[in-house]
């Protein structure tokens, strides 16, 4: 018999902005972080992982975090980027 384990994945903080949701997750099982941002007009969104003791910075600066981070945002966030 196969057993599933199943994520229990926490929001921590959620907060929208002209759209673009952005949501702190802790995640129970693996004691990861992760920062969520969706855009809503556009349907496209990225999700990165997070150091603990960085987590509400990225979450108030995901963006940033991410550039500094070198992961590939959508282009669709590109007005985001420069504001």
């Amino acid at each position: 018999m196969a057993t599933a384990t199943i994520a229990k994945k926490t929001e921590l903080a959620h907060r929208t902005s002209d759209g673009i949701h952005v949501c702190l997750f802790w995640n129970q099982l693996s004691s990861r972080v992760t920062v969520r941002v969706f855009d809503e007009r556009t349907n496209d969104g990225f999700e990165f992982e997070v150091d603990g003791r960085e987590a509400l910075d990225a979450f108030n600066h995901p963006f940033a975090y991410a550039a500094r981070s070198g992961l590939v945002v959508p282009s669709a966030f590109s007005g985001a980027l420069a504001a």
